[in-house]
């Protein structure tokens, strides 16, 4: 495997056992409090960071939202709670998982809805800028986004060129930044190799530039402890069906830092997004707040399995959670060089596992194949094309040993396809 030889038989036989690891997690009894995780037929589960297990008390609150904000209160609930249910999910979301002060983050349409309206504002905030900047290797909707809006808007993509295996830093957005920058976007925890960027020394460098940068969360929010106050950060967006367990398709979030919100224009005006929604007046005014960014009715329904996540991790606490993070992601990079290395299996993250969000990346060229097998023997990891399986471990409802059971599952897969 790459970034160094795998480790010796002696010190593979000093580490803590599977089975040590789990009696000395602190959190390990919150796996039982999502579904299915002691489920026969999932030998295991390695797929957290694309969607994450319902929490167990996930249908008993829909049940009780049906019999009564919805079933009882009816349209009655809209002024008395659902109006607000988009910024104070948020504000819940803005403290104990962004690092972001109340009145910063709404809830509410895709994921890539949302960064179209970010990216678009960020366009709209800096006139007379004609470029804009993104990684070759960030997710494929983010590049895509910024295509489309440089192509409505005029403007000129730069390209960073960062190593597949790690991320953006400092010194690879430095020489793509200049007076003609209008904003910058960037993926605080890379989809691929998991690399954590880092989010005060990359913003501090787009302002200095004097343009705005755009954070998308997606791969962080949940397992990775973010600082978006601190940072100083401009705009960002991330979705909640990953490592926040809103189920899948669930809504999406923004944050927008509050001296910015009195100028911020988003593209898409829509009567929620009203500083007065129930005028039904002739023009539009955006709210003086962070309910801008909303255009047509919030998905309240949508949002109600994210707040069970969000009890269990402020529960838990984002240090601890983010401490699993890594001991699970330094478990499955040991395993994989004691058990996978031998078949070629090459590590495309970084080593240090403070540098890694919650997953990992492994490369062998079998690996669609392998995946396949997998899939049809109850361990679920993710393929990435061209050659990688992603190994995403959800802190709160992944054991150690079910991650030795994956890389098990991944071996013998491997030595099936290399004899067949």
């Amino acid at each position: 495997m790459s970034a160094g030889a795998g480790p010796a038989g002696a010190a593979a036989a000093a580490r803590p056992t599977s089975a040590e690891l789990d009696a000395r997690d602190p959190l390990a009894a919150y796996r039982s409090r999502f579904v299915g995780a002691d489920d026969p037929a999932v030998v295991a589960y390695l797929d957290g960071n694309s969607l994450g297990r319902p929490v167990a008390t996930v249908p008993a609150r829909l049940a009780g939202f049906v019999e009564g904000a919805w079933g009882d209160r009816l349209i009655r609930s809209w002024g008395e709670s659902w109006m607000d249910e988009p910024t104070r999910v948020g504000d819940r979301l803005g403290r104990v998982v962004l690092g972001a002060g109340p009145g910063q983050v709404v809830v509410g349409d895709s994921t890539s809805v949302l960064l179209y309206k970010l990216l678009r504002a960020a366009a709209a905030a800096r006139p007379g800028r004609r470029e804009v900047v993104v990684d070759r290797d960030n997710f494929p909707t983010d590049r895509y986004l910024v295509e489309g809006v440089a192509a409505e808007c005029g403007l000129t993509v730069r390209w960073i060129e960062a190593d597949p295996d790690g991320g953006v830093t400092v010194e690879d957005l430095a020489p793509a930044l200049g007076p003609d920058t209008a904003f910058v976007l960037l993926s605080h925890v890379a989809f691929r190799s998991a690399h954590v960027a880092d989010g005060a020394a990359l913003t501090a460098l787009v302002h200095d530039a004097g343009a705005l940068v755009v954070w998308d969360l997606s791969h962080s929010a949940g397992s990775v402890e973010v600082a978006l106050d601190a940072w100083g950060a401009d705009l960002a967006v991330g979705c909640t069906y990953k490592y926040l367990n809103g189920g899948p398709g669930s809504p999406a979030f923004a944050y927008v830092r509050a001296d910015l919100l009195p100028d911020l224009q988003q593209p898409l005006w829509g009567w929620m997004g009203h500083a007065d929604p129930f005028a039904m007046g002739p023009g539009y005014e955006p709210a003086p707040g962070i309910r801008r960014l909303l255009t047509g009715t919030p998905p309240v329904l949508a949002m109600q399995p994210l707040q069970a996540m969000l009890d269990l991790l402020e529960e838990a606490g984002l240090p601890a959670v983010r401490a699993k993070g890594m001991a699970l992601t330094e478990h499955a990079v040991a395993l994989a060089d004691e058990r996978l290395a031998a078949y070629g299996v090459r590590l495309a993250s970084p080593r240090d596992p403070a540098a890694r969000g919650a997953h990992v990346m492994l490369e062998h060229p079998a690996f669609r194949e392998v995946t396949a097998l997998l899939w049809e023997r109850g361990v679920v990891p993710d393929f990435r094309p061209p050659a990688g399986l992603r190994v995403g471990l959800s802190p709160l409802s992944t054991s150690f040993a079910e991650v030795e059971r994956g890389v098990d599952a991944i071996a013998a897969a491997l030595a099936d396809v290399s004899s067949s």
